[in-house]
């Protein structure tokens, strides 16, 4: 297997659909579409905008990335049947990255990676070389056994959980959709099980009435 693949990463956990394609080991293109819904109908697509922009074709990919969450409910379904179904037709490994590693990637320090779970709670994740928690579901107001001296706080609501632990902040090293394809080339060569969605809360709305499509393994 090649050391430089080329993959094409992709996310809909969050009010976005981000997309990010390697090529030969280099990122050469990064999208970020805020949207509050139509992630399903967009994100095909801006996958197929983003090949033909870099003059990829679906069969010169070595692997999917996919984020997993934490996040919106119908999102990670809708990014992790895709990642998916396309590795199944391609014949290429599909990994799965939660977001908070992505939001930690390429930092050296211990990180504090967060994400806004709305009604004043927050998903956590600490990447620590000794201490490290998590993901977890965490309350704003019950974050103060997260804090530790040396930790810098990274993510959307990054602001508001440095200003209640007394830590400092710091802005990812890269973009979402970028550290998700990055991550992903430091395992596509060893993935043995497809991606699942993390899952960390009820899901946003009642599931409709009809049963959700089968995700076949790959």
């Amino acid at each position: 297997m090649t050391t430089s693949p080329t993959i094409l990463g992709f996310d809909t956990s969050g009010p976005a659909v981000s997309c990010a394609l390697m090529v030969s080991g280099a990122v050469s293109i990064a999208r970020n579409e805020e949207m509050a819904k139509g992630q399903a109908e967009r994100l095909l697509p801006l996958l197929e905008e983003v090949l033909a922009e870099a003059g990829v074709s679906w069969h010169a990919l070595d692997a999917i990335a996919v984020g997993t969450g934490p996040g919106n409910f119908t999102g990670i379904r809708i990014s992790v049947a895709a990642a998916r179904g396309l590795a199944l037709s391609l014949g290429v490994p599909a990994v799965g990255v939660s977001m908070l590693e992505a939001l930690a990637f390429g930092t050296d320090a211990p990180v504090l990676s967060c994400l806004d779970a709305r009604r004043d709670r927050l998903y956590l994740q600490r990447f620590h070389p000794t201490r490290a928690r998590g993901p977890e579901l965490v309350a704003l107001s019950d974050t103060d056994d997260w804090a530790l001296p040396d930790l810098t706080c990274i993510g959307p609501p990054a602001q508001a959980l440095g200003r209640e632990l007394g830590l400092p902040i710091a802005h990812p090293a890269f973009p979402p959709a970028e550290a998700l394809v990055r991550v992903a080339a430091t395992r596509w060569q060893t993935v043995q099980t497809p991606p699942a969605p993390l899952y960390m809360r009820a899901a946003d709305a009642a599931p409709p009435a009809d049963p959700p499509p089968v995700i076949l393994p790959s």
